[in-house]
């Protein structure tokens, strides 16, 4: 589940320490608790930005879906012409 923190994060924010926890990861030196830790924490970082984009595109898609609205209702404005 992810806290009301992460949720405050943005975008960028979370891909940066999503970075730093792969980087970390990957380093190793680690005890196993730690790599579990950090292994959590990227999952919920990774959640995070995958919401911050899914919502990216909802809104992406609606300014889009409007736009095409507004062309077609122009459109059919200059047929009655």
């Amino acid at each position: 589940m992810t806290s009301k923190v992460d949720e405050a994060l943005g975008y960028e924010q979370a891909r940066d320490e999503l970075i730093e926890v792969v980087r970390r990861l990957e380093a190793g030196g680690t005890t196993l608790e730690e790599s579990l830790a950090l292994w959590e924490r990227g999952e919920e970082l990774a959640k995070v930005c995958r919401r911050r984009l899914d919502g990216a595109r909802a809104r992406l898609d609606a300014a889009l879906a409007e736009e095409e609205e507004a062309a077609a209702a122009e459109g059919e404005a200059g047929d009655e012409e």
